[in-house]
């Protein structure tokens, strides 16, 4: 981790709150695949058009380690095995609000299809500063209910799923699963990957992190200007699952976090928000790693690691083979 971080400084690139978010959404496209492991190949990669709430069509992709079944249920492939609908996970890419795209999460995606045996569709939500407060959230969860409402016609198993998502998009998984407990729709399993859940970014792991690991003090800072329009805005749950009034009977979670993040302290805390509640909770916290490590398995193990820790809980919680 420390040689990584070294490479970055010595290539000496603009932080991305120096940039505009056009910029910085280019950098981020340009860096993301450099420390994944190879594209895994997968029999089944198929472009989505979710619609939103307001009209929108959003763009998805979906992943599964299987060809897809046929009308009478014979299909293709392994995996599952005779064609058998596949559970699926909902993945929600990180970046702050502001920058990342299915593009940037695609080996992930595609890792965690291949060890979980399941499928994932990976939505690309609005941005910020064009996209504000709550537009990512209201996405994200208009994308869930279009996912069990129409999964069977793409020959996913819409009794089985999940959410997940690294960083803000962790925020966005954590939201929709209180939003799917209150709307009765079943998940098996949250995945959260380092997620934001704090309002104010006040814990002492934004001090004692706030620089020289990657994701920095006014970079938080400076996606949140982006993202959040006001202090309304950070006082909702959507944006803080922290505030959430309860949070009892909401999915199962895998929570994994990276040491050495400003955002450890509140992932943490949702952990234990979520035990007080009853809710089962398997917490992995990665040693001498930072934010955005688990995009890194070409040059650390741990995120190898990370990726497969998450793709057994997925496996577990959704029956998968």
């Amino acid at each position: 981790m420390r040689d990584v971080l070294r490479r970055m400084a010595r290539a000496n690139r603009p932080h991305m709150h120096q940039l505009t978010p056009q910029q910085a959404r280019a950098a981020y496209e340009a860096g993301a695949g450099v420390l994944e492991i190879a594209k895994i190949a997968l029999p089944r990669v198929e472009e989505l058009q979710i619609p939103a709430r307001d009209g929108a069509l959003l763009a998805a992709r979906l992943y599964a380690p299987q060809a897809q079944a046929q009308a009478q249920g014979v299909g293709e492939g392994e995996g599952e095995g005779e064609g058998r609908p596949l559970p699926v996970l909902m993945y929600l890419h990180g970046g702050g609000f502001t920058v990342g795209s299915i593009d940037t999460h695609d080996q992930l995606c595609r890792s965690l299809a291949h060890q979980a045996g399941c499928a994932v569709v990976s939505l690309n939500y609005r941005l910020a500063p064009e996209w504000q407060f709550p537009t990512a959230s209201n996405d994200a969860w208009d994308a869930l209910q279009w996912l069990a409402a129409e999964g069977t016609a793409l020959g996913l198993d819409t009794s089985r799923m999940a959410v997940g998502g690294d960083s803000a998009g962790g925020t966005l998984a954590a939201s929709c699963a209180i939003l799917a407990r209150d709307a009765g729709l079943p998940l098996a399993l949250q995945l959260l990957i380092y997620p934001g859940t704090t309002a104010h970014q006040d814990t002492d792991s934004h001090e004692t992190f706030a620089h020289g690991l990657l994701l920095e003090k006014e970079g938080i800072a400076w996606f949140f200007s982006n993202y959040v329009r006001d202090d309304a805005d950070r006082a909702d749950w959507r944006f803080a699952p922290l505030l959430a009034p309860d949070v009892d009977g909401v999915a199962p979670a895998f929570i994994c976090l990276a040491e050495l993040d400003p955002l450890v302290d509140e992932g943490v805390a949702y952990a234990d928000k979520l035990r007080m509640a009853g809710v089962a909770v398997d917490l992995e916290i990665y040693r001498g790693v930072t934010h955005e490590f688990i995009k890194m398995g070409r040059a650390i193990p741990e995120a190898r690691q990370a990726q497969a820790d998450a793709a057994k809980a997925l496996k577990a919680a959704l029956g998968a083979h």
